[in-house]
């Protein structure tokens, strides 16, 4: 179990040093493109996808998938023990795939900071004065709801200093 973790955690970070490491450059992609299509189907110079960067989840899957199958099949030929597992594998494939969204969010979430840097500047003083604003209306609106209130006291004590006998009075029932 202790080393299907460190492999997990290997190969998220594996998986985002090749998103990074593709979101420089695309040059084995474009090789096997060229190899593969005809100059119709080839893709354009500003393309800048690759084979695990810009593609779909099923796309990603199969080339990581392939690529440690070819991994798992040399280190069998080279070392006759058998270490890979299908457990290890599969946590082999899972992290790496983790490791390429997690390096995917890491470069959008950037992208939009530095995008939104000088508004969201903006946005945080604006909130800011916002709240302050907010906290002098509470000010003003408790300092007017304890006037009322002392009002308010007052008139029933002084209603409540007459006596029963004078409350009639002055209702007109004596």
């Amino acid at each position: 179990m202790t080393l299907e973790l460190i492999i997990f955690i290997g190969s998220i970070l594996f998986g985002a040093l090749i998103y990074l490491r593709e979101s420089q450059g695309n040059g084995l992609y474009r090789f096997f493109n060229k190899l593969m299509y005809s100059k119709d189907l080839q893709m354009k110079p500003t393309d800048k996808k690759g084979f695990v960067y810009q593609q779909k989840f099923i796309i990603r899957l199969v080339f990581i998938g392939f690529l440690f199958l070819i991994g798992i099949l040399v280190t069998r030929f080279l070392i006759p023990i058998d270490i890979a597992t299908i457990s290890i594998f599969a946590s082999m494939i899972v992290g790496t795939l983790a490791g390429t969204y997690l390096a995917n969010f890491i470069f959008k979430s950037s992208e939009v900071i530095d995008k939104k840097s000088d508004s969201l500047e903006d946005m945080v003083h604006d909130t800011i004065e916002k709240g302050k604003d907010f906290i002098e209306d509470l000010k003003t609106k408790d300092a007017k709801v304890v006037e009322e209130a002392k009002k308010e006291i007052k008139k029933q004590s002084e209603t409540e200093q007459k006596s029963a006998r004078e409350r009639l009075k002055d209702k007109g029932l004596l």
